[in-house]
């Protein structure tokens, strides 16, 4: 069916659906609210909060702060919280081995979040990088990451978390063969209800740098690789994410993720559009160390650059959001 032409000016003001705010929210193409948003949240094994001095307003939250959030994200009517951890420096080793502690952080968090807010989705990271003391998200063999044995940590690790009751596991490693070994493993345990979302279109990057701040991994390279463009994808690649995404989900993901976020718009959309998978975009440390900084400096304004940065992603089709600023975004458009 074809579309009849479009009027032309002065029979058509496109301007006629702006003149006022109560026009502008009944035709708006895109809606952003609460239900959209996973609250990214970094924990640690100590007392209070400790404040992340590269992302200003975050804080690493002990165990009793984090039950106090799930509360809080219950209220603000917040879907999930994902959780990373921040080890203590001498704990790590090169295998990451405090990753499959089923004493450690991650599952003690897990489980007092559970048990405050049941109504709240806990999302996990699988990935050794917290707990490794070279930084890498592997296991490092004759200098180099080695795919299959990380796999088998991470399995470890993956399994610990959901008996401490995480909802969805989240492999950020890129490792190939992650997902199916995952959803293997998990149907073996009779786990076959935990989720999986995939950080299937994860990206080496420049704007994870506070983010490493805030779990304390460090400068890269003391053991073996410098970076991480081994495992983690060329920023020039839109083809090689969709072989990532289409391979991930034949292997048993239930959502697919892009990360970064807004330098890779392109990504989310096409993904979307190509997949019909839900499809979720990380706003991550950089982005948000960014809009605070300008925000701080007052050249921008904080509150508009949240909502607005928050709601592009929406318009690209990704069904929600992981952000820091997600308990802060859920309060202004609850107001």
């Amino acid at each position: 069916m074809s579309l009849p032409p479009l009027a032309s000016y002065p029979a058509l003001r496109l301007r006629r659906l702006r003149q006022a705010d109560w026009i502008r929210r009944l035709v708006r193409e895109s809606v952003l609210t609460p239900a959209d948003l996973i609250w990214s949240m970094v924990v640690h094994e100590g007392d209070g909060e400790v404040p992340v001095a590269s992302m200003p307003g975050v804080s690493r939250l002990s165990v009793k702060d984090c039950a106090k959030a799930a509360i809080e994200a219950r209220k603000l009517g917040i879907p999930a919280i994902a959780i990373f951890p921040h080890i203590d420096g001498s704990k790590k080793d090169a295998a990451g081995s405090l990753a499959a502690d089923p004493n450690g952080v991650i599952a003690t968090v897990v489980k007092a979040m559970k048990d405050a807010a049941p109504e709240v989705g806990i999302m996990c990271d699988v990935a050794l990088d917290p707990f490794t003391d070279h930084g890498h998200d592997g296991i490092i063999e004759n200098g180099k990451i080695a795919n299959d044995p990380t796999i088998e940590r991470l399995v470890e690790q993956a399994l610990v978390q959901a008996k401490a009751g995480c909802d969805i596991l989240a492999p950020s490693d890129m490792m190939d063969g992650r997902c199916a070994a995952l959803r293997s493993a998990l149907e073996a345990e009779g786990l076959q209800d935990v989720m999986i979302m995939s950080y299937a279109a994860k990206f080496a990057s420049a704007f994870y740098g506070p983010y490493r701040d805030a779990i304390g991994s460090g400068k890269l390279g003391t053991l073996g690789p410098s970076d991480k463009k081994t495992y983690q994808m060329d920023s020039a690649n839109t083809e090689e994410a969709l072989r990532e995404v289409a391979l991930d989900i034949a292997e048993g993901a239930d959502m697919v993720m892009v990360k970064p976020g807004m330098p890779y718009l392109d990504i989310v959309s096409r993904v979307v559009e190509e997949f019909h998978m839900p499809t979720f975009a990380f706003q991550v440390s950089g982005e948000y160390a960014m809009i605070m900084a300008a925000a701080q400096n007052g050249w921008i304004d904080e509150e508009r650059a949240i909502l607005e940065s928050l709601g592009a992603f929406k318009r690209a089709g990704a069904a929600g959001i992981i952000s820091y600023f997600a308990p802060r975004a859920a309060r202004m458009l609850g107001a």
